[in-house]
């Protein structure tokens, strides 16, 4: 199984989370990710019981192939009060009991989350980072902070994402006419690996193959916790 580092206790407190963000942030590496990168992880969550739980869901896509060749899945309750901006401490629990389920080490990790680009330099990436020691990359759909200057409309066009006078990460266009993405770096790598590995990631579809794998595991997952209530998560 994959291990994971132990850095904290889970705060219950938006003050408490706050706090933690701010000393997690100290730790987060920003460097280039070299090599040719083969096998890449995608992560996504969702909530159940009426937000009661979290449902985290991870693949393991090997680029060369382009088939994912792992999966998991993992059901947490949550234990933290839902904040923007702190989302991390009511997702993150259960996907880090999805990777630990996971025979093979991802040489990256996509996240459908913001890593640098949080107001306090720690969204769900950067720590999702900090837990697996491992290359991270936060590819979200939506502008959590930061100003941005006019986007081209071709596949591979960015422009930084600049936010209090520092980049954080870029406006990423994916696919040429479609909306743009999020990227941004979490833990052991930088803004021009995150935009790299990202278009490398991606192949018909606006985010990255392993990010929509990820996803549709985390929706079929559930859809069978609907229909059948007691169903164990493997």
């Amino acid at each position: 199984m994959m291990k994971l580092a132990r850095l904290h206790a889970w705060p219950r407190t938006a003050t408490a989370g706050v706090q933690l963000q701010h000393r997690l942030a100290m730790r987060v590496v920003l460097q280039p990710v070299t090599g040719r990168t083969r096998l890449m992880a995608g992560a996504d969550a969702a909530f159940c019981d009426n937000g009661a739980s979290a449902l985290g869901g991870v693949v393991v896509w090997d680029r060369l192939t382009q088939t994912v060749v792992e999966q998991s899945t993992a059901r947490v309750a949550c234990r933290f009060p839902y904040i923007p901006g702190l989302l991390t401490f009511r997702e993150l629990p259960a996907l880090l009991a999805a990777f630990r389920k996971l025979r093979m080490t991802p040489e990256v990790v996509f996240a459908d989350a913001h890593g640098l680009a949080h107001p306090r330099r720690m969204g769900l990436a950067c720590m999702l980072g900090l837990w697996l020691n491992v290359p991270t990359v936060g590819c979200a759909k939506s502008l959590l902070c930061g100003e941005h200057g006019t986007l081209g409309r071709r596949r591979g066009s960015a422009v930084p994402l600049v936010h209090k006078g520092e980049q954080v990460g870029a406006v990423l266009r994916t696919q040429s006419g479609v909306k743009p993405v999020y990227v941004s770096p979490g833990h052991l790598c930088d803004c021009e690996s995150a935009c790299r590995l990202t278009l490398t990631a991606t192949s018909k579809y606006r985010v990255p193959d392993p990010i929509r794998q990820a996803h549709q595991l985390v929706t079929r997952t559930k859809a069978l916790l609907v229909e059948r209530p007691r169903h164990t998560i493997s």
